[in-house]
């Protein structure tokens, strides 16, 4: 009997191992399947990685900070071999006269100022002679004796047609001293704009300190070192301005300028100037009152003889002579003033334009008033030749 009673349990046990057999073995299975895949792509996400550092380390357009960086002495030694340094002497260099800028981005340049006053290197002031000009200066040879000798102490700039095709020879002043130029018609707005261009050219020169207006028309009166000395010296610019009633001054104004320009403040005088380096740069900044000329001044309103007495005479009054330097006949009437030609310059001629007046310079009275004179015809240069370095003292 007892047999019989364990044969049943015996039978269930067998029975209960039966089934659990399978099970182990795809438990077994399952655990086998997930390790496998584990491993396969374990293996392949650490190739990749590899690869990737590999390839980091030789393509040169990778970027990678280095795993230890460089000591402060090794940064040091690295960058004092670099010698391609800016210093002030760099800064100061103007650039060539024959630049690739626009008008927009030259007179932007040209406003710049330094605020301290003094001067952090040894500075010789020059003179710029600024030649606003139709085609080539015809006069030349004449400013050639004239500049001869004083190197360093002028600059020349000569606004001439933009098609101009004149050259200098390498041995003249004029040679290389063209600005980018634009054409200019007479007594219109684009006249002032060629002065500001000009007057924008010279201020990239920071050893530039007077600037005087000249033609190609224009003399010299007196030697070099007489002019440099009058104008270096000035406390005051040389603008001419004043109240003319009549069709040709007041009545060249427009209602139209008002607010800004009040008929009051309408001013005529020569565009002959000669000025400082703070008006220069007011003039060049000037973006209130241009704009009302380049509008509104048009046709016979001649914005050369209204546009720089008005705005000087507004805006800086006590710091402007109200004269030019720059001496014209006008004895024989008309829009000109008198042409001289070959016959007219004599030794008793040239002395007459140089003395006669009288005038105030920095609060004294002065026979010397005039520095240049015009108008002179190419015909007459070589009679200039003859007598002016004598009567003018040139090299002296």
């Amino acid at each position: 009997m007892k047999s019989q009673n364990q044969n049943p349990i015996a039978s269930a046990i067998k029975l209960l191992n039966a089934q659990i057999q399978p099970l182990n073995l795809l438990s077994y299975f399952i655990f086998f399947v997930f390790g496998l895949s584990f491993g396969i792509i374990t293996s392949f996400h650490l190739k990749n990685l590899s690869f990737n550092l590999q390839f980091g380390q030789l393509s040169p357009s990778v970027s990678t900070p280095p795993a230890t960086p460089l000591p402060p002495s090794s940064y040091l030694v690295a960058n004092s071999s670099n010698t391609n340094r800016t210093g002030l002497k760099e800064y100061l260099k103007p650039p060539s006269v024959m630049h690739d800028m626009d008008d927009e981005e030259l007179l932007w340049r040209a406003s710049m100022t330094p605020r301290i006053s003094e001067f952090p290197f040894d500075r010789v002031p020059k003179v710029a002679f600024m030649f606003l000009t139709k085609w080539s200066v015809t006069l030349a040879p004449l400013w050639e004796k004239f500049f001869k000798g004083h190197e360093g102490l002028y600059s020349i700039y000569v606004h001439s047609h933009p098609f101009s095709n004149e050259t200098e020879s390498e041995s003249s002043v004029f040679h290389g001293r063209r600005i980018p130029s634009q054409e200019v018609q007479w007594g219109k707005a684009n006249m002032i704009e060629a002065e500001r261009r000009l007057l924008a050219n010279a201020l990239l020169d920071f050893s530039n300190q007077r600037f005087v207006l000249l033609s190609e028309s224009c003399i010299p009166l007196f030697n070099f070192s007489t002019i440099y000395s009058y104008l270096i010296n000035s406390t005051q610019n040389f603008v001419e301005a004043y109240d003319l009633e009549g069709p040709v001054g007041k009545g060249r104004y427009s209602h139209h300028m008002y607010p800004q320009i009040s008929i009051q403040q309408w001013k005529k005088g020569s565009q002959w100037f000669e000025m400082d380096r703070d008006l220069a740069i007011e003039m060049v900044s000037d973006r209130k009152y241009f704009p009302v000329f380049q509008k509104y001044c048009k046709s016979s309103c001649y914005a050369d003889e209204h546009y720089l007495p008005t705005f000087v005479s507004m805006k800086f009054p006590e710091r402007n002579s109200n004269r030019t330097l720059t001496r014209v006949d006008w004895s024989k009437g008309g829009p000109h003033p008198a042409k001289f030609m070959r016959n007219d310059v004599t030794i008793e001629f040239l002395e007459k334009l140089r003395n006669g007046t009288n005038c105030e310079y920095n609060g004294n009275s002065s026979n010397v008033c005039f520095l240049f004179a015009r108008k002179f015809s190419s015909h007459a240069l070589e009679r200039l030749l003859r007598f002016a370095p004598t009567v003018m003292q040139f090299n002296r």
